[in-house]
């Protein structure tokens, strides 16, 4: 039986990301992965011939330049594409918000519906910037810990105060009082348009079980905005050939570095020995040990499904079956025959480019939260919808399209039904919705694929459908995430850690929980020499 230096369960972007720095510091590594492909959310897939989807997560330009930088995964072929404009958000009376790239370009499309607006646009988005650069500094702290007491480094603390004072009085000011802040009292103090408050807004919502008038819903905005260029709404980016080229480029530097990667893989047990981690057993019963095993999967997935519950604190597996993750997104990917034609006469094709967004007000944005807290889903939810083969046309056949189309709010527990009885419905709600803005739509057509929060759960391993693991609130982050104590990727078990997006600093295709926790685990290893 081989012996590895650690395992890493699941190969999705986070798992490969600690799987090739751990090879890349010379350790023996094996990743098993339960699908028979690599990726996990950032997969691409062929689901009709011709045509590539990003199965699940479809937008990556907030993924780690330090990753990639170190790693050179451009010399392994990523290469991610900037979308221009940022944002498309259509109305039903053909008077579209178009934000592009640039800043002077996006301030003057914001001044055709507010010349209010447009006054503020810019000092807004320098300010959300500021503040979402800042939040990346506190993620990079070593957090307290209860496996690794005394390991504190007060010197870090006091650099991170010191970026902290250097942000300036009033943007020190605006972090405190933002970050407990719901989305929609922020926007109200600073625009009066609706199209762009919602349009805002929205990009607080994605994977949140609640509406952009719950506080702390500013801090998800902030989250989501590390690594953007605006500074207003998530990078934009886009990955030519597909999504899937993140893990792959991944792949392919931890393979160079040695680590070993077995898909069909499906792990069903951590094996433990006094307290410590030795081992996994696989579902066709194979065996393989090790002195590591780091878990990318959910954390509930981790402690309830895959380790033997006598082995854990009672109250540990109370906080863990306690942690937040209600799924409240459905995904619906679709073949097109030609593009959506949205009712606007100005805007070119190369507005489709980009994000669209559906969800015209903050009030509209608030009851498609709603239907899900009551056990259905949104009769009108929000869409965020892409066109990624508008940027990358090896996507899809010539003249044909990919539309990626994130749909929200979809509970995972349907009060009155269940998900193989409404996958259909639910995605006739999300075509309508679609032809109500850009009529003849549904005759453009070819195929269609629904992925409800069920659905999710199952083919990708999400538990109960949520995209994030757990979710992004204020409870639920850095020294509390997964559970308060227990952020630096160690857990209860010894040599059992985490690498996944329910560890910290979060969800999102940015690689960091990856990133932090092969930092965190090499630290161990040279301790334990």
């Amino acid at each position: 039986m081989a012996k590895y230096d650690a395992i890493i369960i699941g190969a999705g972007h986070n798992g490969l990301v600690t799987a090739a720095y751990l090879a890349q510091a010379g350790k023996k590594i094996l990743v098993l992965e339960r699908r028979p492909v690599v990726g996990g959310i950032a997969a691409s897939e062929e689901i009709f011939p011709g045509f590539k989807y990003a199965s699940c997560a479809h937008l990556a330009g907030s993924f780690s330049t330090t990753v990639i930088s170190e790693l050179n995964l451009a010399k392994h072929g990523l290469e991610i594409l900037p979308l221009d404009p940022f944002l498309l958000a259509p109305s039903l009376e053909g008077n579209s918000l178009l934000i592009p790239r640039d800043p002077i370009k996006a301030t003057e499309e914001v001044s055709r519906h507010s010349k209010r607006d447009a006054e503020k646009f810019t000092k807004f988005c320098d300010l959300t910037k500021k503040l979402s650069d800042f939040l990346l500094v506190l993620y990079s702290l070593p957090l307290p810990d209860r496996a690794t007491p005394g390991k504190f480094q007060p010197m870090e603390l006091i650099k991170a105060a010191w970026k902290f004072h250097r942000l300036g009085k009033n943007e020190m000011y605006e972090f405190l009082r933002i970050l407990p802040m719901s989305m929609a009292d922020l926007l109200s103090e600073w625009f009066e348009s609706e199209p762009l408050k919602s349009a805002i807004a929205a990009s607080s919502m994605l994977a949140s079980f609640v509406g952009p008038r719950q506080q702390g819903t500013a801090f998800n905005f902030l989250h989501r905005q590390i690594g953007s260029g605006s500074g207003v709404f998530r990078n934009a980016g886009i990955v030519r050939g597909g999504i899937n080229r993140i893990p792959h480029a991944l792949s392919l530097v931890a393979q160079q570095h040695g680590a070993e990667i077995r898909t069909d893989a499906e792990v069903t047990t951590v094996r433990t020995k006094a307290g410590a981690a030795t081992g996994v057993i696989l579902a066709n019963g194979t065996e393989f040990t090790s002195d590591i095993i780091i878990s990318s999967a959910d954390v509930k997935k981790t402690f309830l499904k895959l380790v033997e519950p006598t082995y854990i604190d009672p109250q540990f597996l109370l906080q863990v079956k306690n942690i937040r993750a209600r799924g409240t997104v459905a995904k619906v990917n679709l073949a097109l025959d030609a593009l959506p034609n949205f009712k606007s006469s100005t805007l070119p094709v190369a507005a489709l480019g980009g994000i669209t967004h559906i969800g015209p007000t903050i009030e509209y944005l608030e009851r498609a939260a709603d239907d899900a807290k009551y056990g259905r889903f949104s009769a009108r939810p929000f869409l965020e919808i892409t066109i990624p083969s508008i940027a990358d046309p090896t996507l899809a056949p010539a003249g044909k399209h990919v539309m990626s189309v994130w749909m929200q709010s979809a509970p995972y527990h349907l009060r009155e039904s269940n998900w193989n009885k409404q996958r259909d419905g639910l995605g006739d709600t999300v075509v309508n919705l679609i032809d109500d803005y850009a009529p003849g739509f549904k005759n453009s057509i070819l195929h269609r694929q629904v992925l409800t929060p069920l659905d999710l759960e199952q083919t990708y391993g999400l538990t109960e459908g949520h995209m994030d693991h757990a979710e992004l609130a204020l409870d639920q982050i850095l020294f509390m995430r997964p559970v308060p104590g227990w952020a630096r990727y160690h857990t209860p078990i010894d040599n059992l850690f985490l690498c996944g997006a329910g560890s910290h600093p979060g969800g999102g295709i940015t690689g960091l929980p990856g990133y932090y926790a092969a930092k965190e685990i090499l630290k161990v290893i040279k301790r334990g020499k």
